[in-house]
C-alpha cells in the first residue's frame, strides 16, 4: 500500500475506531439495550442516529486539531487542548481502560465457555495473548489487522441482520409505529456517546496519515457512519424482537439461539472474539503510545518488548474487576458513571476550544 493513499488518509480512521469502538460499544448488545432499545424502537433509533452525527462531528474537529498540533497522542493531544489540565484525560481514561478490558475479559471467557465448550480461563488467556502479539508489532500492523478485520464484520453482521430481518422481520414496522418517542432518547444518545467517541482520541495514531484539512475534516465526517453501520443493523435486528429483547443478558445470543443455524453461530462467535481482540488492542495500544512520546521526549525509544508487558498487567487488572461484578453491572454501572466526565473533559473542549484554535490558526496563515 503506498505511503498516505487515499485509504489511508481517508478511510482507515473509521474502519480503526469502529473496531475499537465494537468490542466495548455493541459486540454483545447490550449496550444497545442499555443506551437504545430501552427508550424503544422509534426512541433508539432517534438516539443510535444523533449519535452517529456527533461521533462524525466530534471525530472531524479532533482529527484537524491533532493535525495542525501534530498530535498522534493521547497526551500530546490533551495537552495542546487542555494545557495544563491535560491529566485530565488520563483519570477517566485510565478507569475506562480496565473498565472495558474487564467487560472483554468476562464476555471472551463466557463465550468460549458457552458456545465453543472450552474453559472460560482459556478463552481469558487467548484475548491475553493475541493482543500482546499485536501490541508488540506496533501501529503499522495494528493498521492492517483492525482495517481488515472491519470487513469481516460488516460481512458477517450484514449477514446475521437480513437472516433475522428475513425469519422475524414482519413485526420491525409495527414496532416502530407503535412505539411513541419519549425524551429518554436523548440522554441514551449522550450517555453512549461519552464513553465510545474518546475512540477517536484512541486512534490519533492514523492521523499522521493525512495531508491536509480536507483529509482530517472528511476522515472524521466518515468516522460515525463507519464505526456505526454494524450498530445500527445489529439495532435493526433487535428492534424486531423488541420487548422480550430487553430482558436478554446478552441479546446478540438471544438473536443467534432464535435463528437456530450452528454454521452461522461458530462464524458469528469467532468474528465477536476478533472484535474483543481489537477494542483490547487498541486501547492498550494508545496507553503504550502516550508511554512513548514520554520516552521521546527524554531521549529514549520505548523497548518494543515493554508494550505486550503494559499489555498482561493492564489485562490482569481487567480480568480481576471482571471476575467481580457481572457483564450487566459492569456496562450499565461503569459505563453511565465515565461518560459525563468524558463530555465534560473531552467532547465540550473540542467542540469549543478546538473550534476556535483550528479557526485562529486558519487566519494566521491566511
Amino acid at each position: 500500500m503506498p505511503k498516505n493513499s487515499l485509504f489511508q488518509r481517508i478511510i482507515l480512521p473509521g474502519l480503526v475506531m469502529q473496531s475499537v469502538l465494537v468490542g466495548g460499544g455493541y459486540a454483545t448488545g447490550r449496550e444497545m439495550v442499555e443506551f437504545f432499545l430501552s427508550n424503544g424502537p422509534l426512541g433508539g433509533l432517534f438516539g443510535l442516529l444523533t449519535t452517529m452525527v456527533l461521533i462524525s462531528l466530534i471525530s472531524a474537529i479532533g482529527f484537524e486539531f491533532a493535525r495542525l498540533a501534530r498530535s498522534y497522542d493521547y497526551r500530546s493531544f490533551f495537552r495542546a487542548l487542555l494545557g495544563r489540565g491535560w491529566f485530565l484525560f488520563e483519570l477517566g481514561y485510565f478507569p475506562m481502560v480496565l473498565l472495558v478490558l474487564a467487560v472483554l475479559g468476562a464476555a471472551s471467557g463466557e463465550l468460549v465457555a458457552t458456545h465453543f465448550g472450552i474453559p472460560a480461563a482459556y478463552g481469558t488467556i487467548g484475548l491475553m495473548l493475541l493482543v500482546g502479539i499485536l501490541v508488540f508489532w506496533g501501529s503499522g500492523v495494528i493498521e492492517r489487522v483492525l482495517a481488515g478485520w472491519s470487513f469481516v464484520l460488516y460481512a458477517t453482521y450484514g449477514v446475521l441482520i437480513v437472516l433475522y430481518l428475513a425469519r422475524f422481520g414482519d413485526a420491525l414496522m409495527p414496532n416502530f409505529s407503535a412505539d411513541a418517542l419519549n425524551g429518554n432518547w436523548l440522554r441514551g444518545s449522550l450517555q453512549y456517546l461519552g464513553y465510545n467517541v474518546v475512540c477517536a482520541t484512541i486512534i490519533l495514531f492514523c492521523v499522521r496519515h493525512m495531508e491536509s484539512r480536507r483529509d482530517a475534516l472528511t476522515a472524521g465526517l466518515l468516522c460515525g457512519p463507519l464505526a456505526m453501520t454494524p450498530a445500527l443493523l445489529m439495532f435493526l435486528g433487535m428492534a424486531a424482537s423488541y420487548p422480550q429483547i430487553v430482558a436478554a443478558p446478552v441479546p446478540s445470543d438471544y438473536m443467534i439461539q432464535a435463528l437456530d443455524m450452528g454454521w452461522m453461530e461458530v462464524i458469528f462467535y469467532l468474528v465477536v472474539f476478533g472484535t474483543f481482540v481489537e477494542t483490547g488492542t487498541a486501547l492498550i495500544h494508545a496507553i503504550n503510545e502516550r508511554i512513548s512520546q514520554a520516552w521521546s521526549e527524554r531521549g529514549r525509544t520505548l523497548p518494543r518488548w515493554l508494550r505486550p508487558v503494559v499489555a498482561a498487567i493492564a489485562l490482569f487488572i481487567a480480568i480481576v474487576l471482571a471476575s467481580r461484578f457481572g457483564l450487566i453491572d459492569l456496562i450499565a454501572r461503569g459505563y453511565g458513571t465515565l461518560t459525563w466526565y468524558f463530555i465534560a473533559i473531552f467532547v465540550v473542549p473540542t467542540l469549543t476550544l478546538g473550534v476556535w484554535r483550528i479557526f485562529r490558526a486558519r487566519a494566521d496563515t491566511t
